[in-house]
């Protein structure tokens, strides 16, 4: 599959958590590169900052944000992207994230994910954005689709086919969530393998993999479990769709110790490996 953007393949990383700092610090995890917050990094603290003087120097770190709301119909914030710009020049990312979403209105941060109509319009308007936020900050970013609760009656696509509309018009990448894919698609009633033979592939970068909290009548996507036989196996359905996109373990509550991480991870490589050989046997 030829990507359309020509970004390097990190191998298998874990969002860096503060649990796990010292492991990081005095250890050597089985880990290839890290994921951060960006928005911890931000505020210039000096006990981030020496964190990340130190992990940067050992690891390939990719800034993942909360804060861009760049579905929001207020103007982008510049200085956020400024302090943003800092903190991926200071680790030399080669790409940073963000969510396919709208965080807050009018300066107010609401401190969530929210979902967004999928309308042609809507979905121009987002690419622009991007296509600003791309040249402003001089490498690629790469957006995030989010699970959802609820949905707009004005939405007339599907999600699918709003994402794709973005990524066709923005030019950019994807950070492709199988975790959230599977928690909307029970949410909303759709199958995700029809998201994923709808989306362009081509345009992913990075993928998400995690667990999340079943309520019944619907999913919550919390992070706080391991991933369930479901979601694995959307995974290595995935992967000789995707060619070699990096891997990304998200653990946000109820975090374990590092060794249970790894143990996760090494399940997270042994499938893509596994596929990946087979493929070249049936070549």
């Amino acid at each position: 599959m030829k990507k359309v953007l020509n970004m390097p393949y990190l191998g298998f990383g874990v969002g860096l958590r503060t649990e796990h700092y010292d492991d990081f610090l005095h250890g050597s995890p089985k880990v290839d590169w890290l994921e951060i917050i960006s928005e911890n990094f931000m505020l210039g603290a000096q006990r981030p900052q020496y964190y990340l003087d130190a992990f940067k120097e050992r690891y390939p770190i990719i800034p993942h944000g909360v804060s861009l709301s760049i579905g929001s119909s207020d103007p982008l914030n510049w200085d956020y992207l400024h302090t943003l710009k800092k903190l991926v020049k200071s680790v030399k990312a080669p790409w940073f994230s963000d969510h396919l979403c709208w965080t807050g209105v009018h300066g107010h941060n609401l401190h969530n994910l929210m979902p967004l109509p999928y309308t042609a319009e809507v979905a121009s308007f987002i690419a622009q954005k991007i296509r600003i936020v791309q040249d402003f900050m001089e490498i690629p970013f790469i957006f995030e689709n989010v699970s959802s609760y609820v949905e707009f009656q004005q939405s007339e696509l599907s999600e699918w086919q709003f994402i794709s509309a973005i990524l066709q018009e923005a030019n950019c990448g994807l950070l492709l969530d199988i975790n959230n894919v599977f928690v909307s698609g029970f949410n909303h009633h759709f199958d995700p393998q029809e998201y994923f033979k709808e989306i362009p592939l081509e345009h992913v970068v990075q993928c998400h993999i995690a667990g999340h909290t079943h309520k019944g009548d619907y999913i919550l996507d919390t992070h706080d479990h391991d991933i369930i036989d479901d979601v694995w196996k959307l995974y290595e359905g995935l992967i000789p769709t995707l060619g070699d996109v990096s891997i990304l373990l998200e653990r946000d509550d109820d975090i374990p110790p590092i060794n249970e991480l790894e143990e996760e991870l090494d399940k997270a490589r042994n499938i893509y490996a596994k596929v990946k050989q087979h493929d070249t046997k049936a070549v």
